[in-house]
């Protein structure tokens, strides 16, 4: 008998049970894309705010706690620097988190004599092609680090040991263009190089005064042969909470729980921690300015989404309580002569929320899907890249179908408890 009233409701009552599916489709689609947004946009605003420099700078031991301890500029630092070695560097894609190690790149600053007058010269790779111990093979450096910069000409290369990158100010102080050539010489080691200006770039910052060289050629001028002075690391990391600051503070401090939660997190201190671990003979700052701006700026766009899905789950409920409100209201009779035949409050609402339900779980069905498309749509839109769906989605789909449903029909239920038969057969 129910399974018959079900099925002559659902028959009879076509148009309304649509427009009902319609509109959980619509709320469970926006939910359903800005849910697989939210899950996925923290790689997503990571990999887009890694274009905007590293968050990790490595340095030689030594030199970090000279200058930590007298408070050192740089220049006073440089005199007492220690150096890093080259072949160390593969090490930075052998810890724990090496697939969060987006980019690195090694520099090596030396002065340099161009027409008498002094000049900074920095060594480093432009797009280095690395082969790593574990078998893994990464290309790597400056350029993909520093993409903002405005470059003219053509990509340097590293294998380029004839060519170099003269920032903007610096071409204009000597008149420079592309294609013209320059001597360099090393006061140190009296050295020298003539090179062929291969680009001319814009960075907006003190590099527009210095030249920029691949890295074998200012080892040479330097005599640094297979050593750099400092590196540049940009790493996909989790925004920073009251366990990471305690951990940046002393590791030791942590319970064992604590420990493992912090270190098989990637937070900023715990990736710099384990390149400590590989790499003793360095000291690994993190750049906090960089981290804490990406964790802002992920948290308030994880909240964005989280209020629209929210907002759309609100508004269906609503839409939800009107329709089935008006559909309780219009059955009013069938209603009043089913209490009158015996059925109770309770079988009454079983039917009503059964029918409700089935059309809400074929709509929330079909708006997974259109939000699995809209998903796909923001992320080409905005992140210009593949928003991967999440399988935690689809139970969250069932749940908010669920409890949208039920929200949307307590006022009809309500309404239908306080039918009284009598009244209703008799037109009252």
């Amino acid at each position: 008998m129910f399974r018959r009233m079900l099925l002559s409701v659902l028959v009879r009552q076509k148009k309304k049970l649509f427009l009902i599916a319609l509109t959980v489709a619509l709320g469970v689609s926006l939910a359903t894309a800005m849910l697989n947004v939210m899950f996925d946009v923290g790689d997503k605003v990571n990999q887009e705010l890694k274009a905007y420099g590293a968050n990790l700078n490595i340095v030689p031991r030594g030199a970090a706690l000279v200058n930590e301890l007298y408070q050192l500029d740089n220049a006073d630092t440089r005199a007492a620097i220690q150096y890093i070695k080259q072949d160390d560097l593969v090490k930075i894609k052998m810890i724990f988190w090496a697939y969060n190690i987006v980019d690195f790149a090694p520099y090596l600053t030396t002065q340099v004599t161009v027409n008498d007058k002094p000049v900074s010269l920095v060594g480093t790779w432009f797009n280095k092609h690395l082969t790593i111990p574990t078998g893994d093979e990464v290309d790597t450096g400056m350029l993909a680090m520093k993409s903002w910069w405005s470059i003219e000409g053509n990509t340097m290369k590293d294998d380029n040991l004839q060519g170099v990158m003269v920032g903007e100010s610096l071409a204009k102080q000597m008149n420079l263009k592309l294609g013209d050539s320059l001597e360099l010489i090393s006061p140190l080691t009296n050295k020298k190089v003539t090179l062929t200006v291969n680009n001319i770039f814009h960075s907006g910052g003190i590099e527009d005064s210095q030249l920029y060289v691949s890295l074998p050629v200012a080892q040479n001028l330097a005599n640094k042969d297979g050593l750099v002075e400092r590196v540049e690391v940009s790493a996909l990391t989790t925004p920073e909470n009251d366990l990471a600051r305690k951990a940046a503070q002393d590791p030791n401090s942590l319970s064992r729980t604590e420990w493992d939660t912090w270190y098989c997190t990637a937070y900023i201190s715990s990736i710099a921690y384990q390149l400590e671990e590989l790499m003793p003979d360095v000291r690994v700052k993190a750049i906090m300015q960089v981290a804490e701006s990406e964790g802002s700026i992920l948290q308030k766009t994880q909240l964005l989404m989280l209020l629209l899905t929210v907002l759309s789950l609100i508004c269906s409920a609503l839409a939800i309580s009107n329709l089935v409100t008006a559909n309780v209201i219009e059955r009013s009779t069938e209603i009043g002569l089913l209490k009158a035949l015996g059925a109770t409050n309770i079988s009454v609402a079983m039917l009503i929320l059964t029918e409700i339900l089935i059309i809400a779980l074929l709509g929330g069905m079909v708006g997974y899907f259109v939000g699995l498309g809209f998903a796909q749509i923001i992320g080409q839109t905005v992140f210009g890249s593949f928003v991967e769906p999440k399988m935690i989605i689809i139970p969250l789909v069932l749940i908010m179908v669920s409890m949208i449903t039920l929200l949307g029909s307590l006022p009809a239920l309500r309404i239908m408890m306080f039918l009284r038969p009598t009244d209703v057969l008799h037109g009252r």
